[in-house]
């Protein structure tokens, strides 16, 4: 990377990290907390307001990363930033949980997820651009595991409505960061791999790999927000831990959730098994949620079936990612990300929704813990049948700018050198796509190829 690519990467993703850390921070609190407003008694209105976040990321990031191909990347992320803090302010101040609900709201109007990927691919040459991702995705990972040690202490502290001014001055922070550190790209185009093409949602949405893997994220993160819903109230009543060292309990099953999913990815990955650790995955995950359906009686048992949870989802994040890369079509990867990521943000409204309902009728999270088991048992069901996937990776390589060519003719030649899957050039983004085998794929003959276009 060049210096101006690394400091596009580690700034976008610090941005990402002081947003994410932000949404993050309310997650293992929420529920506690949000009861003690006007109107919290009610549990349904709890998982409204701790799931509207999600309806309105799900509704708006598609549309905010098209709109940022018309009127520019920063444009979108200051509007979107700008709402994330209006929303955390209104959050601090509301005084009664539909207040909350509203305040949630225009926190997720603030979809910028799109905007900064499409801005990451701008300032990175096709070569860099998936370790740029990757640091991306470090960064949101360190906050998610960061926020559920440090929210009960910084809840105790501060109270729920200091936990949203914290937010709403990171989201500040970020804005300040966007004007003065990250670099305006010099030019701005369209990026496939990062991007959703309304032209190919059709071949995304009636692919039936890339349908299970949407259901999978779907299930797995409502599942998440609605566990979420519930275990800190849990964990206070059953549990007998106040919620100032709910941290104590976290922190424990986040780390061996860390430490043992590397094993499992490297075993995945390296030994082109994939869709076992995957399907191994979602199986523990169907029996940490059935465990917490059928037997909790002390908080012994909680923390066993969290540290079950924990490794399991944790490989699972880290999967999914993998698999949506491999099947989805070379010219439709943003696209297939961008449904993907659409179905992740719905599923925060709808879990804990969900949640709320069943807690709020039957006094009991049982019932929340059942609808969790049967996300899993559907997505274990829908999974068995998955193909594995090819070991191949993608490369991007920059076709010259005054290279006026053939383009499916070097397409053609390109998907005919050993160990290239799928090949497409995009001469209107200037670039080649390449499925590839991780082993053993002609890259000399590949860069030969391209060089000719420079």
């Amino acid at each position: 990377m060049s210096a101006l690519e690394f400091r596009a990467a580690t700034s976008l993703a610090g941005l990402y990290a002081l947003r994410m850390l932000g949404m993050f921070l309310i997650l293992p609190v929420f529920a506690v907390y949000a009861g003690h407003l006007p109107g919290g008694e009610n549990h349904t209105m709890v998982g409204l307001a701790f799931g509207a976040y999600g309806l309105t990321q799900a509704l708006l990031q598609l549309p905010f990363g098209m709109w940022s191909d018309r009127v520019g990347r920063k444009k979108v992320i200051y509007i979107g930033l700008a709402l994330f803090v209006i929303g955390s302010l209104m959050c601090a101040m509301a005084d009664h949980i539909a207040w909350l609900i509203v305040g949630r709201a225009v926190q997720g109007a603030g979809a910028i997820s799109a905007a900064v990927t499409a801005l990451l691919a701008d300032l990175t040459r096709e070569e860099h651009r998936t370790k740029a991702m990757a640091m991306i995705g470090a960064a949101i990972a360190s906050s998610f595991a960061i926020s559920l040690v440090a929210a009960p202490t910084l809840a105790k502290w501060i109270g729920l409505p200091g936990i949203f001014l914290l937010t709403g001055m990171l989201g500040i922070f970020a804005l300040i960061g966007v004007w003065k550190i990250i670099p305006n790209p010099t030019v701005s185009r369209f990026h496939s791999d990062a991007e959703a093409n309304t032209s190919r949602l059709p071949q995304v949405l009636q692919d039936a790999q890339l349908l299970r893997l949407n259901y999978g994220v779907f299930a797995l993160h409502a599942a998440q927000m609605a566990m979420f819903t519930v275990m800190p109230l849990l964990l206070t009543k059953v549990g007998g831990v106040d919620v100032a060292h709910h941290w104590w309990i976290y922190l424990p099953v986040v780390v061996v959730g860390f430490v043992l999913m590397v094993p499992a990815i490297i075993y995945g990955e390296k030994k082109h098994h994939l869709k076992e650790v995957f399907l191994f995955a979602i199986a523990l995950m169907f029996i940490a949620q059935l465990g917490m359906t059928l037997w909790m009686p002390s908080l012994a048992w909680i923390v066993a079936w969290l540290a079950i949870y924990f490794i399991a989802f944790n490989i699972l994040e880290a999967t999914q990612p993998s698999l949506i890369s491999k099947i989805a079509p070379t010219a439709a990867k943003g696209t297939a990300m961008g449904v993907y990521n659409t179905c992740q943000a719905a599923s925060m409204f709808i879990g804990s929704a969900l949640a709320g309902y069943l807690y709020q009728h039957f006094q009991s999270p049982v019932p929340v813990f059942a609808l969790c088991a049967g996300l899993m048992a559907i997505w274990l069901g829908v999974s068995w049948g998955m193909r594995p996937p090819l070991p191949v990776k993608t490369q991007m390589f920059h076709i010259g700018e005054e290279w006026s060519g053939d383009a499916g003719l070097l397409s053609a030649k390109l998907g005919a050198i050993d160990g290239v899957k799928e090949a497409v050039v995009l001469l209107d983004e200037r670039v080649a796509l390449l499925k590839v085998l991780q082993d053993g794929y002609d890259e000399a003959a590949v860069e030969q190829l391209i060089d000719e276009t420079n």
